[in-house]
């Protein structure tokens, strides 16, 4: 089957839906005005049940179906937040808030859950119920921990659960996905290297927390290399290094953070293990003393097997089966849809944004020409998890 129908009929309606949330982005656990708007319109669909304030500031609606004894409820989740970053796009629909940017296609994403929930609401040809979720603060926020942390899996009683994000590069009208691991771990490393300041033209009566930071530097990024499996995958990589605040003072500390990225938990482990003793060893033998602080933030994205086959059939059935990868690779990037993978059996897929700027870019854009792609997968979902 392909894109149905009455989604196709959607298509502009929901594209405006998309075009509104963008020029209005909101951060983190913010999203107060894109939950009222979500909220606004399950309300207009007829949606049994809308709970908001769930995680916060994340927003459940429940559609039942014509029949309901089948004992399954199906999850569907979109995430609702921005990037504190200026956009770009040049767009008519650009954001009106200054810093705040619709960078990675939550927009979309949320618009296209929205489109699924009118079309179910209209039709409720399946048997059982749909919860449509609405996350906030997938951005480093951990919104779908606190979702779940919340009880939501259990107040509602949801059996699997499912997620969709776009990716630029793969062409519109296809899907990709993959058994296992599909995104890496996403954990937060900070460091202080703390020495002796003083007077930069007398460095011997210092101990120089740069030079010291600098070694750590360097050692942090060759642990990867010489201690890790090369056939496991690992990135660590430090991205802010802080210290000093005149040209001619060695300051007391140096201070370092950055991110570190795993497919498996024994990887982990290791590395959180390893940076730590790199870090303490290197800063003692420059006469310094370190900390180190290691937050597990986000675990690995992980579909389990059985609901992975399920999606990739349903999104043949949509696209054609030549248009659904089965074993793209994973990738390093991080995803918080991770935790209700946890809670509940489930699948992350991708859907194609085609050649467009890439994630976290100023010129990047959700393509809408996407959104009747995304809505029929999303439908199909609950029409072949729970049929009528």
């Amino acid at each position: 089957m392909p894109v149905l129908n009455r989604v196709a009929e959607l298509h502009d309606e929901i594209t405006g839906w998309r075009r509104e949330i963008h020029a209005n982005p909101e951060l983190q656990y913010d999203v107060h005005e894109t939950a009222a708007k979500v909220v606004g319109l399950l309300e207009e669909f007829g949606v049994d049940e809308i709970v908001p304030g769930i995680g916060k500031t994340g927003v459940v609606g429940i559609i039942n179906g014509n029949k309901n004894d089948s004992g399954k409820t199906i999850g569907l989740r979109a995430d609702m937040d921005a990037l504190p970053m200026s956009e770009e796009t040049g767009k008519e629909y650009a954001s009106q808030v200054e810093g705040k940017m619709h960078a990675c296609g939550h927009d979309g994403h949320t618009a296209m859950l929205l489109g699924a929930a009118k079309y179910l609401s209209e039709t409720r040809n399946f048997n059982g119920r749909v919860a449509v979720i609405f996350q906030p603060a997938e951005e480093g926020g951990a919104g779908g921990k606190a979702m779940v942390d919340d009880g939501m899996m259990d107040r509602f009683d949801i059996t699997e659960v499912y997620g969709m994000h776009n990716f630029p590069g793969l062409p519109v009208g296809q899907f990709a996905m993959r058994e296992g691991a599909l995104m890496a771990s996403a954990d937060e490393l900070e460091i202080v290297i703390t020495g002796k300041g003083g007077h930069a033209a007398k460095p011997h009566g210092c101990i120089d927390p740069i030079v010291a930071a600098s070694a750590c530097v360097q050692a942090i990024q060759s642990f990867a290399s010489r201690n890790m499996d090369p056939l496991h995958s690992v990135v660590v990589s430090i991205t802010q290094f802080h210290a000093g605040t005149a040209f001619n003072i060695i300051p007391q500390e140096a201070h370092l953070s950055g991110t570190v990225r795993c497919l498996n938990e024994h990887v982990r482990d290791l590395v959180e293990k390893r940076v730590s003793e790199i870090v303490q060893h290197v800063a003692i033998a420059h006469g310094c003393k370190a900390e180190v602080k290691y937050e597990r933030m986000y675990p690995t994205t992980v579909n389990h097997v059985k609901q992975v086959r399920f999606a990739g059939e349903v999104a043949k059935s949509v696209v054609g089966e030549n248009n659904v990868d089965m074993d793209t690779p994973p990738v390093m990037g991080g995803e918080d849809f991770s935790f209700m993978l946890e809670a509940r059996p489930g699948a992350f897929v991708y859907v194609g944004n085609g050649d467009s700027a890439g994630l976290h870019h100023p010129e990047y854009d959700f393509n809408d020409e996407a959104i009747p792609h995304g809505v029929s997968f999303l439908a199909e979902l609950v029409h072949k998890s729970i049929p009528a």
